[in-house]
């Protein structure tokens, strides 16, 4: 009888252990698996993918209701075993109950089933989901009960849980590092990787990141003679050009050089009027974010905007393809002019226009020098000297060397830029 009872409470620390271990796989896989390939298999019409969406939508409710039934458990087995080995060894009973159920649960409830769970995530959680969604409806009561008490455990300390967690910023973060590590092990090709890494920073930049300033831009006075306009327009680059009245501040229109031509050959070239051809300016805040002036010039079906500050003062232009070239790159046509702005040196260093873009340059070095506090290299260096350079002036910040090598009135306009050299630290 005694042998039946023991076999019996046997049986159930074992059941109990297995009963761990489908905690432990669950907690690891249901927060392990890919959302992505989770949505993928919802739009498809996967029903056990849409449960594990459904679980991760409230993520701290899941994660209570496994850990509370995990607790139950291992409590319960610890209880069982004591009772078992009380009445063999008496005394020793807590102390035996530790030696033989600690590496039971270690092994088979613990490390075991969240080692193979972490390797096959996705399927697991899929099988998982089902009876995780009956456990947390039915121990919601209780799990919001520990919720409660932990939150406002945690005020006591001066700990204030975030219930607005940026879930877009997140998954950002999570594909960026995605991409950064497959680049980093040659999975992914550079020029892939930059494409990606640009598609995801246009959220984090602003039109002012990626205008081209009012001192580099080609403008035209609307009262020049018509044949003087022609010739300017046509001498230029660009197919759209501002209209400025009197001062270079008051923007008045902007040219087309299409609707130019077309005025040539309807009423040639004294005949043209360039303010009936001219189209509206529109103006845009420099604060507006790359990625929300993407979306408005495809809205729009518009190529061309001018920015401007809080106080309406004009501080550049920016096009449809200076925000596509932050992801693709520098985009060339047989029309631009190319800007020798990098030029490498044999040492390894490069001398470098104080207005190229921190962005530029490090996409075409592949380096990695802060862009958040300024735009270009002369205003990188300005911003970490706290101070305007003068020409032979060193500095070394970020584990990069800066020299600067010219200077016109307050603004740098050419550097010497070269990568400290590592210093592999002895193994100790």
């Amino acid at each position: 009888m005694m042998t039946t009872s023991l076999l019996i409470a046997a049986g159930v620390i074992a059941a109990l252990i297995l009963l761990n271990a489908f905690f432990s796989a669950a907690e690891t896989a249901l927060t392990g698996a890919s959302r992505a390939r989770m949505a993928t298999l919802e739009r498809e019409g996967d029903k056990l993918a849409a449960r594990v969406n459904k679980l991760n939508e409230n993520r701290e409710r899941m994660i209570g209701a496994v850990l509370l039934g995990a607790n139950v458990v291992q409590i319960g087995a610890s209880a069982l075993s004591t009772s078992i080995f009380s009445g063999l060894y008496g005394d020793l009973a807590p102390l035996i109950t530790t030696i033989v159920l600690t590496p039971l649960l270690l092994v088979f409830g613990e490390v075991g089933p969240k080692t193979y769970a972490i390797t096959a995530a996705d399927k697991i959680a899929r099988f998982v989901a089902l009876p995780v969604q009956w456990m947390v409806r039915f121990l919601a009561p209780i799990v919001a009960a520990v919720q409660w008490i932990v939150n406002n455990g945690l005020k006591l300390f001066g700990v204030r849980v975030d219930e607005s967690v940026d879930v877009l910023s997140a998954a950002r973060a999570e594909i960026l590092g995605a991409v950064e590590m497959h680049a980093e092990e040659g999975a992914v090709e550079t020029d892939v990787r930059d494409r990606l890494r640009g598609a995801l920073d246009l959220s984090e930049l602003t039109v002012a990141d990626v205008m081209l300033h009012r001192k580099a831009m080609k403008m035209l006075d609307v009262d020049l003679p018509p044949r003087e306009i022609l010739a300017q327009a046509m001498a230029s680059p660009h197919t759209r050009l501002p209209l400025y009245k009197d001062e270079q501040e008051n923007i008045v229109g902007v040219l087309h050089a299409r609707d130019l031509l077309r005025a040539v050959s309807e009423k040639g070239r004294d005949g043209i009027e360039v303010k009936e051809i001219a189209r509206t300016p529109w103006f845009v805040p420099e604060t507006t974010s790359a990625e929300d002036q993407l979306a408005e010039f495809l809205r729009r079906r518009e190529h061309f905007a001018l920015v401007v500050d809080e106080y309406g003062a004009l501080m550049g232009l920016v096009t449809l393809e200076d925000i596509l070239e932050e992801i693709v790159g520098d985009i060339k046509d047989e029309h631009d002019i190319a800007v020798k702005g990098v030029r490498k040196q044999p040492d390894g260093a490069v001398n470098v226009d104080g207005t190229v873009p921190i962005r530029d340059l490090n996409r075409m070095m592949d380096w990695d020098l802060p862009d958040e506090e300024a735009v270009t290299v002369a205003g990188l260096v300005i911003h970490e000297a706290q101070t305007i350079p003068e020409p032979g002036q060193r500095y070394a910040f970020h584990g990069y060397r800066f020299q600067v090598l010219r200077k016109s009135r307050n603004q740098i306009t050419a550097l010497r830029i070269e990568k400290e050299p590592q210093v592999e630290e002895d193994a100790a």
